[in-house]
Parts: structure tokens; C-alpha cells; sequence
């Protein structure tokens, strides 16, 4: 009689009955998410906006509570989530299209100025033994006719954000009233995957909003009082920029800080642009660089390095706008696909997720 096998022979485990191994499922798995990237790439005129929305929906979904928890039925308190996500949109929609028609106004009285700014530039470059390549990349980028060219296109961009703005109201009523039974995710999603979805992504993408805006207001201020104090104009222009690019991890501060530098140099040359940089740095690297990196991992717990590439990674995918809704969208996808998955407990954690702080036992125990 053969003798019994005590262990499972190679053909019966998962691995081989699949024909993939490990490294195959990988591979697999990255071909698959390339795929959804390239098909969220053709649809990012559509899906920006619906992203945008839920990001401003789940902002505005505490407001519920409160009201409920006072006798309010549900169709109001869903009424009250919209009007204040309604007046979100509506408050940074009036600060874009106002900087914008300044920005517009302004640049015609400084051309003269940009321009010999420009050749002084390109000659002290030239005189330095720069290749001529790099010379008229830079006089391409302050030529005056291309911001002209771009201070017209503003007009069109601005219709266009227009259209996808009514869209953006559309989906808050939508999303507002879907939100009302994230408040039952538990049962809604079952236990494990309530947790994550109504629990930790929600409410970290709601501290990390509240986190960026509080110090982002706090550097606009004082940027927009600098800027006026030396003589900088349209300084609210630069104070709403430095608000809005403070919602770009990392880099945010050196996009806010090109446009009234150069101005700077055109007004009133070097020494006053060289203020202005030292003024940006000075502020924006204390409150951004400094201190507030510390208060936005204890809200998201993202990395540095991988809230660096997101910002990088989601702009590719879904344009400008992926700038901003970058750590949402990163923290959506580890929400989705590690955390409800014990198995992908290294990966969450090389994407800076830290482990559950040990509970400890009872007084008289251990």
C-alpha cells in the first residue's frame, strides 16, 4: 500500500491551481491599475469636478449632525449640508474671479517694464556663457506677448470653469443627500470597510482641509500685507494665490511666490524682489516647511516624500486640479485598496500609516 502523504501536494495549493505566482498577481495587479489610470486620464474632465465636489460635501457633512441631533428631519439638515458647501464654492469662485479680472486689468500698464526686465536678464545670462537654448526659453516665458496671450485666454478658461462650476453645484445636492447614510457606514459597508470609509478618510480629509486653510489664511495675511507694504501692486491678487497654492503640498509656496517676485524685480529691481523672496521664505517656510507638516501628518499620516509624488502623480492624471485634491486622492486609494486588507499592512505603513497605539491592559493585569 503507498504510504499516505501528511502535506499537501504542490498541485493542490492556491498558487499552483491559479497557475500565478505572487510576483504574476503583482504584475498583474500593476498592469490593471495602469489601465484605470489611463481610462481616469480620458475621463478627467468629467471626474474632476465630481472630485472636487465630494471633497467639498465631505467638508460640509458634519453640519448635519448637530441640526439632527435638535429634532431636524433629514431633508433639512441634507438642505443645510448644501447651502454650506454652496457657500464654500461660491466663496473661493468670487476670490478666483476676482484676482483674476485684476490680474487682468494690471498687466497692460507694466508690458514696457517686463520687457526691458526681460533683456536685462537674457543679456546678464548671455554674459555669463549660458547656451542660447536656455536664453530664449527664458524670453519665451516673460515675453510680454505670451502673457497677453495668456491674460486673454483667462476670459475662456473662466467660461469654461463656469460650466464645470454649475456641475459642481449639481453634484453637492446629489452627494449631499447620498452623505446622509455615511452616518450608518457600518451597516451600510459592513464592519471593516465602515470604519475606514466613514471613520479615518473622512475625517482625514476633513482635518487635513481645516489644517491647510487655518495656516494658509494665516499666510495669506501676512504675505498681503507685506506685498502692500512695499509697494507691490494688487497685493490681495498675491495674498489669494499664496491662500490657494498653500493646498499644494510642498511646492505650494514657491508657485505663489514667482508671479509677485517678478513683479518685484520689474518695479523696483533686485533689491526689492530679493525682499520680497526673503519675506516669502522667512514666512512660508516657518508656518509651511516647519510647523505645519507636523500638524498635516497627525491628520493624514501620508509621508513626506509620497505627499510630494502625489502632488506630481495626480496633476499627470487629472490635471491642475489633481494638485490640490492630491493627498484626498491618495489617501482614497489606500483607504480603498490597503487598509481594509490585513495583508497590505508593510505597504500602509511605507506610505507613513502608523499602527495602532497598544492598548493597555487593565489596572492590576500584566
Amino acid at each position: 500500500m503507498p504510504e499516505a502523504r501528511t502535506s499537501a501536494s504542490p498541485e493542490a495549493s492556491p498558487t499552483a491551481s491559479t497557475g500565478f505566482t505572487l510576483g504574476h498577481r503583482r504584475v498583474i495587479a500593476l498592469a490593471a491599475a495602469v489601465v484605470a489610470l489611463g481610462g481616469v486620464w480620458l475621463a478627467r474632465d468629467v471626474l474632476g469636478p465630481i472630485a472636487v465636489a465630494a471633497v467639498v460635501v465631505i467638508i460640509a457633512h458634519p453640519v448635519r449632525f448637530p441640526l439632527e441631533r435638535r429634532g431636524w428631519p433629514k431633508w433639512l439638515a441634507t438642505t443645510a449640508v448644501v447651502a454650506v458647501a454652496w457657500a464654500i464654492l461660491v466663496a473661493l469662485a468670487v476670490l478666483l474671479v476676482v484676482a483674476s479680472a485684476q490680474f487682468v486689468a494690471i498687466l497692460p500698464d507694466y508690458l514696457d517694464e517686463l520687457e526691458q526686465t526681460a533683456a536685462s536678464l537674457i543679456s546678464l545670462i548671455e554674459s555669463t556663457g549660458v547656451t542660447t537654448d536656455a536664453t530664449a526659453s527664458l524670453s519665451t516665458v516673460l515675453d510680454p506677448a505670451q502673457l497677453v496671450g495668456f491674460a486673454g485666454g483667462l476670459a475662456s478658461a473662466l467660461l469654461g470653469l463656469a460650466t464645470a462650476f454649475f456641475f459642481v453645484l449639481a453634484y453637492v445636492i446629489f452627494m449631499s443627500a447620498d452623505a446622509a447614510r455615511f452616518a450608518r457606514a457600518r451597516p451600510v459597508f459592513g464592519t471593516a470597510a465602515g470604519d475606514v470609509i466613514g471613520g479615518r478618510y473622512f475625517s482625514g480629509v476633513r482635518r487635513y482641509y481645516v489644517v491647510n486653510a487655518s495656516f494658509g489664511l494665516v499666510v495669506a495675511i501676512i504675505d498681503g500685507l507685506v506685498l502692500w507694504g512695499l509697494g507691490i501692486p494688487i497685493p490681495l491678487v498675491w495674498a489669494i494665490l499664496a491662500f490657494v497654492t498653500n493646498f499644494i503640498p510642498n511646492i505650494g509656496f514657491v508657485i505663489g511666490l514667482i508671479p509677485p517676485a517678478v513683479l518685484a524685480l520689474v518695479i523696483g529691481g533686485w533689491p526689492l524682489a530679493l525682499v520680497v523672496v526673503l519675506v516669502y521664505c522667512v514666512v512660508n517656510v516657518t508656518l509651511q516647511v516647519l510647523i505645519q507638516p507636523k500638524f498635516v501628518s497627525d491628520a493624514v499620516s501620508l509621508s513626506l516624500t509620497l505627499s510630494f509624488v502625489s502632488v506630481v502623480f495626480w496633476t499627470l492624471v487629472i490635471g491642475p486640479i489633481g494638485a490640490i485634491l492630491s493627498i484626498p486622492l491618495t489617501l482614497l486609494v489606500r483607504a480603498l485598496f490597503l487598509e481594509p486588507d490585513e495583508r497590505t499592512a508593510t505597504l500602509r505603513r511605507l506610505s507613513g500609516d502608523l499602527p495602532p497605539a497598544p492598548v493597555a491592559p487593565p489596572a492590576g493585569q500584566g
